[in-house]
């Protein structure tokens, strides 16, 4: 509940805040790119615990468990939190809810292992267990009685993995200061987040999270970062990731807020409801092509059945893009007929099709283009589903979906060069590659 206190500061943050817009820096994880066995390896893992967690998924209005741990993780938003303000890295992931950090209780000279110290925060202050916030977050499984007292019966979260790694501990409130795109310096007062005081396993210590502090929720849920500043500067975010294989590599961002991509002209798909899954964000493909011909898919490839399996996923915190298993074999039988260059004669563990293109000046390769439901078409560059995976072979970043209980991810890498908008006001997906890819 707001105190009169900070009710007032938030009315007073609401009104600063208007007609502006928050744009945070996406910065790449080091080292990266991690190398294609890597990300694909990563990704697997990720798509395992996804897929896992759509399956034990029956009462949709619990929030989904973060996935960040599994993906590459590349992308970290710089967050300040707490009076004074505390800087911290968290990887921002558009398939959860819950923004949490990693937390130490320590009050005087403090090791660095931890990104946040709330003892030296005058605002941080965790939810009691009988408030309604509390329902938000999955409880421990041995939690502490509730005794409805302000004593000892702070809000406890547990986040477990299917890897064995955990992060548990208090779900808190705290003040963020922002810097807007107008230039003013702003505080939000009363933003939740988990402050984890326990957290074991690859989740902090594998190479996923290197250099982050915890994760950064985007997901569609009330608790997520987009849904909490959005309640002040609407609720519409958007992303650019721009290309890594230049050099030096160009800034991505992250912007909360609306009339974010200014004057560039969007294009438009639905953005689709899984009740079993209500935090990833679907879209609808209706079909491939490739090089303008249409590829011979049935619809129900893409569909989402209901036992909530199926869709497609957008999705920042997978790198390769996974497709249903019938439909990558076509696309694969397709890019294999079209493709005149020599295979590579060393095969590249995790990758189907791979091509010599040494001494070859100007490669080129068929267009792989997926139209979306609203009638948009997303034609991405070569470049982002053709990659370098060793001196002089290119494969393709495509995998297959074999899971019955699975769903098709767009993953970051097919993402590169574009904006994209999420509209949660309007359920849409908006996307463009003037101002980020292209100029």
């Amino acid at each position: 509940m707001l105190t009169p206190f900070s009710l007032f500061s938030f009315l007073i943050f609401f009104l600063s805040a208007a007609a502006h817009h928050l744009k945070l820096p996406l910065l790449h994880k080091t080292p990266f790119p991690p190398s294609p066995s890597e990300a694909l390896s990563a990704d697997n893992r990720r798509l395992s615990h996804l897929f896992s967690a759509l399956r034990k998924h029956t009462h949709p209005q619990l929030p989904v468990t973060s996935a960040a741990s599994f993906g590459s993780g590349q992308y970290l938003v710089p967050l300040h939190i707490g009076s004074p303000p505390q800087r911290i890295l968290l990887v921002a992931d558009t398939g959860s809810d819950l923004t949490w950090v990693s937390c130490s209780a320590c009050r005087g000279r403090c090791r660095p292992s931890a990104a946040f110290f709330p003892r030296h925060s005058a605002t941080f202050s965790p939810y009691h267990c009988f408030e309604p916030a509390c329902t938000l977050v999955p409880p421990p499984k041995t939690a502490p009685h509730c005794n409805h007292t302000r004593f000892h019966t702070t809000c406890r979260y547990e986040y477990s993995y299917s890897d064995g790694s955990i992060t548990n501990g208090f779900f808190s409130h705290e003040t963020t200061t922002f810097n807007t795109t107008a230039g003013k310096l702003l505080q939000f007062p009363h933003f939740n987040f988990g402050c984890g005081f326990w957290n074991s396993g690859p989740i902090v210590s594998g190479p996923s999270f290197s250099g982050g502090n915890g994760v950064l929720g985007l997901g569609r849920g009330p608790i997520s970062f987009s849904s909490q500043l959005g309640r002040v500067f609407g609720h519409k975010f958007s992303y650019c990731l721009m290309d890594y294989t230049l050099s030096p590599p160009p800034s991505s961002y992250l912007l909360i807020g609306g009339g974010s991509v200014g004057k560039a002209k969007l294009s438009y798909t639905p953005l689709l409801v899984n009740p079993l899954s209500p935090t990833f964000y679907y879209i609808g493909i209706k079909s491939v092509h490739i090089d303008h011909v249409k590829l011979r898919i049935s619809p129900s490839v893409w569909a989402i059945d209901d036992f909530g399996n199926g869709g497609t996923v957008l999705d920042s915190g997978t790198t390769i893009t996974f497709l249903p298993e019938p439909a990558y074999l076509k696309i694969l039988s397709a890019f294999d007929r079209l493709i005149k260059l020599p295979k590579s004669a060393k095969p590249i563990s995790g990758f189907d099709l791979c091509v010599n293109v040494s001494g070859v000046t100007r490669t080129s390769f068929p267009q792989l283009s997926f139209k979306l439901g609203g009638g948009s078409v997303l034609s991405p560059p070569t470049r982002n589903y053709f990659i370098d995976t060793a001196n002089g072979v290119k494969c393709l970043a495509l995998q297959p979906v074999t899971s019955d209980a699975g769903f098709s991810v767009i993953g970051n890498l097919m993402q590169q060069g574009y904006t994209f908008e999420f509209d949660k006001d309007r359920s849409r997906l908006g996307f463009t590659r003037h101002g980020c890819g292209v100029p």
